[in-house]
Parts: structure tokens; sequence; C-alpha cells
């Protein structure tokens, strides 16, 4: 490949394009006014709130940094590119291309970031997972799709942990709920929310007949300070149990888990439970951040419905409207009806590797809010 100054023009326009966005004075404002929080010495008077500043403020500096430093990868690819004219020496051509390869798949990863534009986009998030029609089938199935979304985000990077775990009577999983914790975490998981259909020869029959099963996943932003959530303390319900499955053997011995049920024998009722950590008052904590994650996607899918109604687009998140399914009989494909895009590697899916179907989800929306 023979590059010229044109082709590095080509993506320092893409790069432009996506530098006001990531790199803009609202986000340098906010990481000095975040550095001047960091300084007050009575920060770690709630080591909690000081925790989330020093992540937000990592995380903010990071993303700068990461505009800045592509920034001089492009000049010192167009001082490349002129000595290389300037002495034409062809054998820079194979290093310089190469360059501009990686430079491409860099300025390729920010274009979906500017995607991930959301209020709380940015934000860590909760995972959900719930098996529907199918029996056992259904919750074999939910514990796949837990088993793929720990893989994902493991791949990425993210902090995964494991907050609820309700089990099969025969195998599988009937819910789950984990943590995913890194950059723009929720925006790159929203796009998994919805009904996952699975297609297949039961393994649970003596038949070996096919079976269709079905889960539905929701994701949550983590939030300590939306607005649009307000809990009183009279709306909720706390009950503490014993926990039971994961969690070890210490965790078991004791009420250490903890349901919280908002606005209990009401339509607007939510019952979320946490045990995976051995204090009860940590249960409590990561329980509440559900909830008001919950809260909060309730509000923003309520938004979004509304936006769709007047569209004339809307679809109700229910079992009879899957996003996406999984053929693994008579033929292996996953295909995602929203896109159309799709693969026949299921195994690599179910391993984890879903970020194309998330990019070509994110991509899709360009031009309409989600």
């Amino acid at each position: 490949m023979f590059v010229t100054t044109v082709d590095l023009e080509v993506l320092r326009t893409r790069f432009e394009s996506v530098r006001g966005s990531l790199d803009s004075p609202a986000k340098r404002q906010e990481i000095a006014a975040l550095e001047e929080r960091a300084a007050d010495p009575n920060l770690w008077n709630d080591p909690r709130e000081a925790q989330g500043i020093l992540q937000r403020l990592t995380r903010l500096k990071e993303e700068v940094e990461r505009i800045e430093a592509l920034d001089r990868q492009l000049t010192a690819l167009a001082d490349l590119i002129d000595l290389a004219a300037a002495e034409e020496d062809d054998s820079l051509q194979a290093d310089i291309a190469a360059e501009l390869e990686r430079t491409r798949r860099e300025i390729e990863a920010l274009e979906i970031e500017v995607l991930l534009s959301g209020p709380y986009d940015d934000r860590d998030a909760f995972l959900s997972i719930k098996a529907g029609m199918g029996g056992t089938d259904a919750q074999d199935w939910a514990e796949m799709l837990l088993r793929m979304y720990m893989r994902w985000g493991e791949r990425r990077g993210f902090q995964v942990a494991l907050i609820d775990q309700s089990d099969g009577e025969e195998a599988g999983i009937k819910s789950a709920t984990i943590e995913l914790r890194g950059p723009y975490a929720y925006g790159s998981a929203k796009a998994e929310a919805g009904v996952h259909r699975l297609i297949r020869l039961s393994p649970f029959n003596a038949g070996n007949t096919r079976q269709t099963s079905f889960a539905m996943v929701e994701v949550l932003p983590e939030v300590d300070d939306a607005p649009e959530v307000v809990i009183r303390p009279e709306d909720i319900r706390v009950d503490v149990f014993r926990a039971s499955g994961h969690g070890g053997q210490g965790v078991n011995t004791t009420d250490s888990a903890v349901r919280i049920t908002y606005k209990p024998g009401t339509p607007e009722q939510i019952v979320v439970t946490c045990q995976n950590e051995r204090s009860q008052l940590q249960n409590r904590e990561t329980a509440m951040r559900v909830l008001r994650g919950r809260l909060l996607e309730r509000e923003l899918q309520r938004k979004r419905e509304e936006r769709a109604r007047l569209r004339g687009e809307y679809r109700q998140a229910d079992f009879g409207n899957q996003m996406r399914t999984y053929y693994l009989h008579p033929y292996t494909l996953v295909k995602d009806h929203r896109t159309d895009y799709e693969t026949s590697d299921v195994q690599a899916v179910l391993d984890g590797d879903i970020d194309p179907f998330i990019e070509a989800y994110l991509r899709s929306t360009i031009g309409r809010e989600i």
C-alpha cells in the first residue's frame, strides 16, 4: 500500500470531527472542578463519594490524554510521510501503512465513544438477566447469557461482579444481576437490553427435540445523583434473609442477604435483592444502587417510549418481541433483528464476542435518540 498525504488528511478530518465532542471546554471545566474537590482535605469523610470523584477524574483525564496523544500521532505520521517523499524512500511505506491502520482503528474507537453521548452513558452499569418462556431450557439459556456477558465484560477490561443469582430447580438460573465497572459501561451494555431468543435441540428432554427459549436482559445505569430519582424512606421495605448459592461458606451462615421492595403492593412495585457480600450493610447499599438504577431506567424508558409513540415506532419490550435470535439448529447463526447484523460464529458470540453487535446498534442510532 502506497500511503499519501491524502490518506492522512482523510483520517485527520475524521479525527477533528470527533475531537470537539470528546475534548470539549465543558469536559475540561469538569476536570478542573473535580480537581478542586479532590484537593479538599475533608473529601475522605465520605469514602464512597471520594472514590467516585477520583474515578471520574481519572477517567476524564485519560479521555483527554487519548485525544492529545492521537493528535501527536497524526502529526508524527505526517512528518514521516513528508520525509519518505522528500528522500524518495519507499522502504518506509510498510511502516507508514501499519501506523496509518493503527491510527484508523483508534479513530474508529473514538467515533463509537461519540455515539455514547447520553447523559448516563459514561457510568457504570448493572445488567440483569431473567429466564422467560421455555422452562428448564430457558433457565439454562439465562445462565449461558450470564456467562456470555461476564466474559464480554472481562474482555472489555471492566470490573465484573455478580450481585445476585437465583438458581433454577433443575439447571441454569431463574435470574441474575452483575455489576460492570469501567468507561462507558452503561452506554455499551444498554445495546443488549431486550429479549434474546435461543433455538436449539434441547438437552433436557428425552427426544432431544427442537426448543425455543427466551430470556430478558435489562441494563441499568449506576447513579447516585440522578435528579429523576427520588426515593423516600416510606416508599421502601427492607427484608433480610439467609444468603444461598454463590458467596462463600461464611455468607450462608448469617442473615446477610437483603431484599428491598419499592412501593410494595402498588403497580409501581420493584423488588431488588443482593446477597453477594458478607455484610448485610454492604448488600443493602448495593441493592439501593440497583434500585436507583432501575427507577432511573424506568423513567428513561418512559421518555423513549413517548418519543417512539410520537414517531409511530413504539414496540413493547416483551417476550414476543425478541431483539436477537441465536440459532444452534438447524444451522448456526446469530442475528440482531434491529440492525440485521449477523454472524455464523455462534460460539465466539457465546464466549463474549458481542462488540460487533453493539457497534452496529450504536451506529444505527445516529440521528435518533435512544
